[in-house]
């Protein structure tokens, strides 16, 4: 079974009752993220076994393993795995292979479209749903967030669902999570609502650009060697988070890649970036680090940049202990690559 992004939300139900393989791909990680989520939360409650597509790719095998085995005390279990492209292929194979149905496998593939190996082995099955994210746009998230910020009791206006929005980088996960933590700050609930303004956003919601993650996004895909140093030992005297920083670089490689899509084969970068810019779809602040990342990052190089990031997000996952190292390393190689 094959869905689109628009009507996933539609066929969740129906698919969490027929369905025992789940494929959530694209560039928007933090889509697929979300669809997975949603998808475990339809399923009988159970345990979740997490596992990296780095691991089925050496073992092939372990996935169906995993899918037929049974719990230390006998529950149910979810299989999640986290891949890039089409590293698990092999495994997937094996599972269908498999002549017992097992426990529900969800897959979110990063890098991977609904064209890779995987996505068509899985389509046209019934026993399987293939779904692709793509970017979402900055009216869209806003859109959403407000819709949550309703359920939760918050009353939000535009301009601050949009700020949301911008201060997660366009990321539902993290947006969802400001509104929970308004809603607890605010002491709002569906039955008592409450109003929210600048001065609760910040209390309470995601950090601002200078003390964020953006300065090292824009070092390394700005190619400024420079100001590299700087920003890692940043990183390392605020103890952030490996994979949370990660996650920022893949947003920001599936923005510039959706711009270039937009972008085609016009020559006045410029002029485009300004007509995005006053279309909203970029933030006027990141106005000049998008321009200078979309001239380094365009085409084949664009591809291998998210390609790259991809690897490295496998790599944090399948090694948690040395995950700072392995980043340092892989952010200075893409530092030094866009400097070419």
């Amino acid at each position: 079974m094959k869905a689109t992004q628009k009507t996933f939300a539609g066929l969740a139900e129906r698919a969490a009752r027929d369905c025992r393989l789940f494929y959530f791909c694209g560039p928007d990680e933090a889509g697929a993220s979300d669809a997975a989520t949603r998808i475990a939360a339809l399923l009988p409650a159970a345990e979740k076994v997490e596992l990296a597509g780095s691991e089925l790719r050496r073992d092939p095998v372990r996935l169906a393993d995993e899918a037929r085995s049974t719990s230390l005390f006998g529950d149910r279990r979810q299989i999640h795995v986290r891949s890039a492209g089409d590293e698990v292929y092999d495994a997937v194979e094996t599972l269908l292979a498999s002549p017992v149905d097992g426990w529900p496998v969800l897959i979110v593939a990063t890098s991977a479209s609904d064209k890779s190996r995987v996505a068509k082995l899985l389509a046209d099955r019934g026993d399987s749903l293939v779904v692709m994210f793509h970017p979402p746009e900055l009216r869209s998230v806003a859109g959403s967030i407000r819709q949550w910020a309703d359920a939760a009791g918050v009353r939000l206006t535009s301009d601050l669902a949009e700020r949301i929005a911008r201060s997660t980088a366009l990321d539902t996960r993290m947006a969802r999570s400001e509104i929970e933590k308004l809603a607890l700050y605010l002491d709002a609930s569906p039955h008592a609502p409450r109003s929210a303004d600048s001065g609760a956003l910040d209390a309470v919601c995601a950090e601002s650009e200078d003390d964020g993650m953006s300065g090292l996004v824009n070092a390394v895909l700005g190619g400024n060697t420079a100001r590299l140093t700087a920003e890692l030992a940043r990183f390392r005297d605020l103890e952030m988070n490996a994979v949370g920083l990660l996650l920022a670089f893949e947003r920001r490689a599936a923005q510039l890649a959706a711009l270039a899509g937009r972008l085609g084969n016009r020559t006045d970068i410029v002029a485009f970036v300004e007509e995005e810019t006053g279309a909203r779809r970029i933030f006027f602040r990141d106005k000049g680090d998008i321009l200078n990342q979309l001239k380094r990052w365009r085409g084949p190089r664009l591809e291998r940049l998210v390609a790259r990031i991809a690897a490295l997000h496998a790599a944090l996952l399948a090694d948690s202990r040395n995950a700072n190292l392995l980043l340092i390393q892989g952010l200075t190689e893409i530092t030094r690559a866009a400097a070419r």
